[in-house]
């Protein structure tokens, strides 16, 4: 689907403050509401907007611990074994890479002993190899 410069301007609004009335984002986009619903509509049903979600202040998220956990999996188990990860509460993201690994998962907890529990329970999944995991000492950026 391609976007207009508005409907650019419309995601932009709504990731600067995705609860802002309809009427809000319309006036600041210099629309009319009902074309901002309308939009909205389209960009929901076609997916580009996949939806709503809680963006957390960062006081909570800095008193949380947090690490990358590279991991090497066997041949052929990373669906199974992404579908376990899914179960995990501490797991916030796993990606696929290139290079010597093959997921990056990325996991959070309120302790150190509970993170150490979230990356145990990890490496006991059936198909993971091997992992490394780099605990993250500050967020120096992010976008």
């Amino acid at each position: 689907m391609r976007l207009t410069f508005k409907d650019q301007q419309l995601l932009g609004a709504l990731r600067s403050d995705a609860r802002a009335s309809t009427t809000d984002i319309a006036k600041s986009l210099g629309l009319s509401r009902s074309t901002v619903q309308k939009r909205l509509a389209r960009l929901e049903e076609t997916g580009v907007i996949a939806g709503y979600t809680v963006q957390l202040a960062s006081q909570y998220l800095d008193a949380e611990i947090k690490a990358h956990v590279m991991i090497t999996v066997e041949p052929r188990a990373t669906e199974t074994i992404i579908a376990q990860m899914e179960q995990l509460g501490g797991v916030r993201a796993v990606y696929s890479v290139s290079g010597p690994y093959d997921l990056i998962v990325e996991v959070a907890a309120m302790s150190v002993t509970a993170l150490d529990k979230v990356i145990d329970t990890l490496i006991a999944i059936d198909g993971v190899e091997r992992t490394v995991s780099s605990v993250i000492l500050s967020t120096r950026l992010k976008r």
